[in-house]
């Protein structure tokens, strides 16, 4: 049963606090609601709130009158494991990183500084206290570590349920005098991504695997970390608003999905080139699909979850240092949204219902 206490209620997040410490094996039903609250409160540690703790809800700023806004869920064996095929496991750390590293990316996306979060977490009664406070750790290391400074961890809910389940919610202030939106590319404008793609995917499949190590071991470690707790440049975003980006996306779902549905937004075609996907892919990851005997370009294009920009620029806009063009925009015909070297290609990715 749902439990009428928010997080944002108890919430302490000016100045230094003494995290408690916690014996193994604890778990959320042995110490309550209000005790795990009183445990994971303090290390749920961003930028101060106007308005956080004693009160129902909390008062974030909004500079400009105007802010964006995203959500998403994580649920298990959805979206991660605690136990992967490969004997890895998903810790609390990596749960919270990820969860707040998705989001953040959504405000990225749209040119925007993430300003403020919440998250509601349902966890089973049997999970170990240990796993929540990791989680908790992990979710504000990676507002710390990604660059995320004037984001407010401002609180959220805890309810019991069968499987462990994250939602988070970010608020974010705009840069430019609008959002970029996945609406206004031009024919004409260069396509380019911010960021590398393919560890992530590449990750993902060794996670899978019952042979954890791969045909590429040295790289194999890096891959699983892009998996599990991606790295998007949160700079990317605002710099390519003040560029003059003309529409933006993040890649979550892969390429071969993500690029059409910026073009059917756009109501234009998308032309990339082949050759310049190498120049977009993550170290290594290019002789990784190789030797897994994969296409290593149609790799590159069917990855996801490295959380990288995808965006169209004027022909005549100097392109910000960190995105790599990998093709133009071009007439829609009745031939499709995705052309590779000018040739039709379906859409194919990640979709949570297939």
């Amino acid at each position: 049963m749902r439990s009428g206490v928010s997080m944002s209620s108890h919430l302490q997040s000016r100045g230094h606090v003494d995290r408690p410490q916690t014996s193994p094996g604890i778990t959320v039903a042995g110490i309550g609601e209000s005790g795990l609250l009183e445990r994971i409160l303090p290390r749920l540690q961003g930028a101060p709130p106007l308005l956080g703790p004693g009160d129902d809800a909390a008062v974030i700023a909004a500079p400009g009158g105007r802010f964006v806004f995203t959500i998403d869920t994580m649920v298990q064996n959805q979206d991660f494991r605690l136990n992967w095929p490969s004997g890895h496991g998903s810790t609390g750390f990596d749960v919270g990183w990820k969860s707040a590293a998705q989001n953040l990316s959504d405000v990225n996306a749209m040119g925007a500084i993430a300003t403020s979060a919440v998250i509601s977490l349902t966890i089973p009664s049997t999970t170990e206290v240990r796993w929540v406070e990791d989680f908790a750790d992990g979710f504000s290391a990676a507002v710390r570590e990604l660059g995320a400074g004037e984001c407010v961890i401002a609180g959220g809910d805890l309810s019991r349920g069968g499987e462990l389940s994250v939602t988070t919610a970010v608020t974010g202030r705009i840069v430019t005098t609008d959002p970029v939106l996945r609406s206004g590319a031009q024919v004409g404008d260069v396509v380019a991504v911010g960021g590398m793609l393919g560890a992530a995917a590449a990750g993902f499949e060794l996670l899978e695997s019952s042979e954890p190590e791969g045909p590429e071991p040295n790289d194999s470690h890096l891959f699983i970390a892009g998996q599990m707790r991606p790295r998007p440049d949160l700079s990317a975003g605002p710099e390519a608003a003040r560029h003059g980006a003309t529409a933006m996306m993040d890649i979550s779902d892969g390429l071969l999905r993500d690029l059409p549905r910026l073009a059917h937004a756009s109501g234009v075609a998308i032309d990339v080139v082949r050759n310049q996907l190498v120049d977009a892919a993550a170290g290594g990851v290019m002789d990784w699909a190789r030797r897994a005997g994969r296409n290593p370009e149609e790799f590159v294009l069917q990855a996801g979850e490295d959380f990288a920009l995808l965006a169209t620029f004027p022909p005549s806009t100097s392109i910000p240092g960190v995105f790599t063009p990998i093709g133009r925009v071009v007439q829609r015909t009745s031939g499709g949204f995705l052309f590779l070297d000018g040739a039709r290609v379906d859409a194919t990715g990640w979709d949570h219902f297939e």
